[in-house]
């Protein structure tokens, strides 16, 4: 009889690549991760694992039994998310992640409310960028997680993953309270071709984008600094040293030496939540969505009542 637990582990060293991934993505230490598949190889009486310089790889029939550990795993899923949905019950562990700038404007409000409403769900959260919120999805270390794609420049989503859009998120751009474009009340990507840039990191989706969209107007960007945080960005902004573009979602509070200015050609984020298909009847998992949505009604409702 194959044990579950050795099955996951080795389903996690396939989708990692690595022991120390694998250990990582079930939080469990590398040592364990060496006794579970040692144990494994003991009862299908075959090896596994081969070493691959400092390294291990797997070898065909780890490959092979791989494979049905994944779709194993993937029906174990199913039948524990209609169990869920039998009892009707809102319980159990739900791992989150999302963007820095949703999780700081959407996560306080949803989970503090998840965690009044349903307290027997153990809410676990972090910090991820779309790619790596995507990756972790798919992979199974995550339950949720709130990604976003560009009016112009979707994100392509893997096959077997569920999504809800959350909210449209209005962006401006940010520049000091002496800017020449300070006082207007709109402005064009096309008239910052002079100013310089504060922008995400190299490769990060929303810097890809910002590059993308201002070569369609003909711009060659002129990056002066890169900041992940958009409170970064905006104090860099706040000293005089460029311009950003600032999404609506988690940029309060401004600092005062910073204005922003609506773009002629109106930008938004599109934010939505996704989670696996096969664990689209779990309970915890709409309880999340609702929670994250109402959230996201409500950082709407307040740009529509300042605007």
């Amino acid at each position: 009889m194959l044990n579950l637990e050795r099955l996951r582990t080795l389903d996690a060293l396939a989708r990692h690549g690595s022991v120390s991934g694998a250990a990582e993505g079930l939080h469990i230490t590398t040592s364990a991760v060496s006794q579970q598949m040692s144990k494994l190889e003991r009862e299908v009486g075959q090896r596994l694992l081969a070493k691959n310089g400092r390294g291990v790889r797997l070898t065909d029939a780890g490959r092979l039994l791989a494979e049905h550990a994944a779709r194993i795993l993937s029906q174990v899923e199913l039948a524990q998310a209609d169990l869920e949905a039998q009892r009707g019950q809102v319980a159990g562990e739900l791992r989150l992640a999302a963007f820095p700038t949703a999780a700081r404007g959407l996560f306080p409000a949803a989970l503090a409310g998840l965690r009044t409403e349903h307290p027997a769900l153990r809410l676990r959260s972090c910090e991820l960028e779309p790619e790596q919120a995507v990756a972790g999805v798919v992979r199974g270390d995550l339950d949720l997680a709130v990604v976003l794609d560009w009016y112009n420049k979707p994100m392509p989503l893997p096959d077997g993953l569920v999504k809800a859009p959350i909210l449209d998120d209005p962006a401006d751009v940010a520049m000091p309270v002496g800017h020449r474009f300070a006082g207007r009340d709109e402005v064009d990507l096309a008239e910052f071709a002079e100013d310089e840039w504060i922008t995400w990191g190299q490769g990060e989706f929303c810097h890809e984008w910002l590059m993308f969209t201002l070569r369609s107007k003909g711009i060659e960007p002129i990056i002066g600094h890169r900041a992940a945080e958009t409170h970064t960005q905006l104090g860099l902004v706040a000293a005089g040293l460029g311009v950003c573009v600032v999404p609506l979602l988690g940029r309060h509070p401004m600092p005062a030496e910073v204005v922003t200015v609506p773009l002629r050609q109106r930008v938004r984020r599109h934010v939505y939540v996704i989670w696996r298909a096969d664990a689209d009847r779990r309970p915890s998992i709409r309880a999340a969505v609702r929670a994250l949505r109402s959230a996201g009604e409500r950082v709407s409702a307040s740009a529509t009542a300042v605007s």
